[in-house]
């Protein structure tokens, strides 16, 4: 077992107050001093050390438990890993030919969004709700979180800073209420990200940021939270090590897939997995060699890149270079199944196996879903969605359907799987920029592109409702004639059924002059009269006024 230096000690089991003289020493750093500090589930707590460790070192940790009746003493030992740190360097992504393709807006001109194509217009079948996206930054535009609707109209887009991305954008529950949830931070060329998990409510208001602990920074590949406080994220940690014996150098590092459960109210560590302690390197179809095992640039011979709590404690984790997807076991972390590559534990029916896949998942009823790329190298024809069963009697998995894209693609890295509570099925084919719905039998009800060469890791469709905390935006312009044109929108809103111009002499004493339909994320509105103070306002379908734009003069 390796743990970064600066790493908490987490205690799990028992209340903290339970958990008394706990000492902590390092073979070559001696004792250490800290803090327990208890979980907010209130099952246990962490001792936080005041310095960190040193590479290299054994560190054995001691304490009693006050059980009823009776102390009970406990011992344990962990080594420190000797890191890796990596050139400050972002991931540079081919670009394309021709510019991407990018809307503008008149009342929103900050917002400049890749433009979405709609190839296939949902149908009847179709599952309601919006598509929930993360597109990368390219040389012209800025990437970022954005939702959109059916017809290829935005409905939010949130501009990040240049060098920062945002992957994995999706619909989940915090403290009982909808909210949104993506990952932002810096692209690493070796495959994975630095950065931090956003959480914001249905105004787009920021309610939380999760981060990883123990020294390490959260990656974009997952991030899933449950309703008792936690959240599971996955988090990778180059280690210097010698890997002479896979023959790649002696002088090399290898990257450590992580996850991590979160306490979301204290940022603890409740708890940590690394593949290095439980997944041998052979194990990867990963091929190392002096260019890709080096301490610049460490073999990735894990790739962890999706996480699942299932109902009773096991977690389910996908690693793309081992072609596995595992279960591990809810108290140990011991690999209990690997279904797939080198050493799997069941038997793979036809069509079962996959290769470099991502976004591994088990549905209420026992099915497995999973996007299988096959591809990078390339090892299938073409890239395609799955979905099988495990039958645990047998220990035999079979495939009961796949959904592949036409004409075929073949996605060397990202794309996920989404059932639909109808049986629909959501799939973003990663590097490949198309966004599809397929019905249970495989038929494509809708499907959309982000313009070239922008990318969305992930898509999902959600029933979103979101009303912003800002103000609904405003500008006139003139028209092809001599009247004006007033350019509504409000970026975020869903429930704007149509807008309503007011104007006046006053910026107090305004009066309805202008009405019409809401028309995709930005209506114009033509004017009549050159009264010098203009608002808008953004009625549902009620009528009712949900928001009103700042006065401006026209």
């Amino acid at each position: 077992m390796v743990a970064a230096p600066s790493t908490q000690i987490s205690l799990l089991g028992v209340p903290a107050r339970e958990i008394a003289a706990v000492s902590v020493t390092g073979s070559r750093t001696g004792a250490h001093e800290g803090r327990l500090i208890a979980y907010s589930q209130g099952d246990g707590g962490s001792f936080v050390p005041q310095r960190p460790f040193s590479a290299g070192e054994h560190v054995t940790v001691r304490g009693t438990l006050h059980l009823p009746g009776a102390g009970k003493q406990f011992q344990y030992s962990f080594t420190v890993a000797h890191e890796d740190p990596l050139p400050d360097i972002t991931a540079k992504y081919k670009q394309s030919t021709s510019p991407v393709g990018l809307d503008s807006f008149h009342s929103a001109p900050e917002l400049r969004a890749p433009t979405v194509h709609v190839s296939t217009p949902a149908t009847a079948g179709s599952s309601p709700g919006e598509i929930l996206a993360t597109v990368y930054a390219s040389a012209n535009g800025p990437g970022g979180p954005m939702i959109f609707e059916d017809d290829g109209q935005l409905v939010w887009f949130k501009p990040l800073p240049a060098k920062i991305s945002a992957t994995n954008l999706q619909l989940q529950s915090y403290e009982g209420r909808p909210a949104l949830s993506w990952w932002q931070g810096k692209l690493l060329p070796q495959g994975f990200g630095e950065g931090e998990e956003i959480i914001d409510d249905s105004a787009y208001r920021q309610i939380a940021v999760v981060r990883a602990g123990n020294g390490l920074h959260a990656d974009l590949h997952d991030f899933q939270i449950y309703a008792d406080n936690t959240a599971l994220l996955t988090a990778y940690d180059p280690v210097h090590c010698d890997l002479a014996a896979i023959g790649a150098p002696a002088d090399g590092a290898v990257t450590d897939g992580v996850f991590q459960e979160i306490d979301l109210k204290t940022g603890l560590v409740r708890r940590e997995w690394h593949a290095l302690d439980h997944v041998a390197i052979a194990e990867t179809h990963a091929e190392a060699n002096a260019g890709d095992a080096r301490t610049g640039f460490p073999f990735d011979f894990f790739h962890i890149n999706s996480l699942q709590l299932l109902p009773d404690g096991e977690t389910m984790v996908s690693a793309r270079n081992t072609w596995a997807i595992y279960t591990l076991g809810a108290g140990t972390g011991q690999v209990l199944t690997r279904i797939g590559g080198k050493h799997s534990t069941v038997k793979m029916g036809p069509g079962t196996s996959t290769a470099w896949q991502h976004d591994a998942r088990t549905l209420p009823n026992g099915e497995i879903t999973a996007f299988d790329n096959g591809s990078e190298p390339k090892v299938h024809p073409q890239s395609r969605a799955i979905v099988e069963r495990l039958n645990p009697v047998t220990d035999t998995i079979a495939l009961i359907r796949q959904f592949t894209h036409s004409p075929p693609v073949s996605a060397g890295t990202q794309g996920n799987i989404q059932t639909l509570a109808n049986g629909n099925v959501m799939i973003g084919w990663g590097v490949e920029p198309f966004l599809d719905e397929y019905s249970a039998d495989g038929q494509l009800l809708f499907g959309a592109s982000v313009a070239a060469p922008s990318q969305s890791y992930r898509a999902f469709r959600e029933a979103w409702s979101a009303e912003p905390a800002s103000s609904p935006a405003l500008a006139v312009e003139p028209g092809g004639g001599s009247s004006p044109v007033a350019y509504a929108s409000w970026n975020g809103a869903t429930q704007v059924a149509s807008w309503r111009v007011l104007a006046g002499r006053s910026s107090r004493r305004l009066a309805p002059v202008a009405s019409a339909a809401r028309s995709g994320f930005e209506t114009a509105i033509p004017l009549r009269g050159s009264e010098p103070w203009l608002q808008v306002q953004a009625l549902d379908a009620s009528g009712t006024v949900l928001g009103s734009s700042t006065p401006i003069r026209g």
